[in-house]
C-alpha cells in the first residue's frame, strides 16, 4: 500500500477547512451536491441497518446528520463522534432540537484515536472521514476495532467519476461552479471548502484508488466488502461485515 498522504497534519486541515460552517453545514451541502448528499447518505444508513444493531457509532458525524437517521431507521443508541469543536455543538444543538437526547450521545475525539473499547458496537458508520487523517488504513483498521464480529460498517466518500465525460464536467463543477456558488449561498467559508474540495479529492484517490479502499477494508477485517458508485461517480459508498 502507498504511503499515507504528504500532509503535515490532516486533523488540523480538517478543524481549518470547516471552521465557520456548522450553521449550514447540512443545507449547504444538500445544494452544492444538487440534492445528491442525502440520498447517498440513505444508502450509508440502510447499509448500517442491516444487522439491526442495538448500539451504532457515527464516526466524523460532524452535526449529526447521519447520527440522526440512523435513530430514523433504527431503535438504537448512536454515539456521534468528531474532533471538531464547533461541529459537535451543533450536533448537541440538533439532537436537542429532534428530543433525542436519551439516544444520541456524543463524544469528541479523532477516528485515528476512539476511546471506546474492543468490539463495542454493532455497526458503525462515517461520512467525509479518510481524506483528513494521514494513515487511512490505520484508521481503518482503528474503526474495526470497535465493530463486533459480524457487525456492519458502512461509509461515504467523495469520488471522482470514472467516465472521462463525466470527469471533465466534475473537474469544471469542482474548479468554478463549486467555489463560487459556495461563496454566494455560504459566504467566505464555503469558497474556501470549495476551492478545497476538488484538489482534496483528486490528491486523494490519485494515491488511494477504489482498488485500495477495498483491501484496505478486508486488511482492517471486514469481509464482503462491497461499493457503489454515486450519482456518475460524485460519491462512493461502501460497506462491509466484521469478520468473526
Amino acid at each position: 500500500m502507498p504511503a499515507p498522504v504528504a500532509y503535515a497534519d490532516k486533523n488540523a486541515v480538517a478543524r481549518a477547512v470547516f471552521r465557520g460552517l456548522p450553521p449550514r453545514y447540512d443545507r449547504l451541502a444538500w445544494l452544492l451536491s444538487f440534492g445528491q448528499d442525502r440520498r447517498w447518505r440513505r444508502q450509508v444508513v440502510q447499509a448500517t441497518a442491516t444487522g439491526r444493531p442495538d448500539r451504532v457509532l457515527d464516526v466524523a458525524t460532524g452535526p449529526a446528520g447521519v447520527a440522526l437517521a440512523i435513530t430514523d431507521a433504527l431503535p438504537a443508541e448512536v454515539v456521534g463522534v468528531d474532533l471538531n469543536l464547533p461541529m459537535l455543538q451543533q450536533a448537541a444543538a440538533n439532537v436537542r432540537r429532534r428530543d433525542l437526547g436519551e439516544r444520541v450521545r456524543l463524544v469528541a475525539a479523532r477516528a485515528e484515536q476512539l476511546p471506546f473499547a474492543d468490539a463495542s458496537f454493532g455497526a458503525l458508520s462515517f461520512a467525509y472521514l479518510l481524506r483528513y487523517v494521514d494513515d487511512p488504513a490505520e484508521t481503518l483498521r482503528e474503526l474495526g476495532r470497535c465493530v463486533r464480529p459480524g457487525g456492519t460498517m458502512a461509509s461515504l466518500e467523495f469520488y471522482v467519476p470514472p467516465r472521462l465525460a463525466w470527469r471533465w464536467l466534475w473537474r469544471f463543477y469542482v474548479a468554478l461552479v463549486l467555489p463560487v456558488t459556495g461563496l454566494l449561498a455560504g459566504g467566505a467559508a464555503w469558497w474556501r471548502v470549495g476551492r478545497f474540495l476538488g484538489p482534496s479529492i483528486r490528491s486523494h484517490y490519485q494515491r488511494y484508488p477504489l482498488a485500495w479502499h477495498v483491501q484496505a477494508w478486508r486488511d482492517a477485517g471486514f469481509v464482503d466488502v462491497g461499493w457503489r458508485i454515486m450519482s456518475v461517480g460524485g460519491g462512493l459508498v461502501m460497506w462491509g461485515t466484521r469478520e468473526s
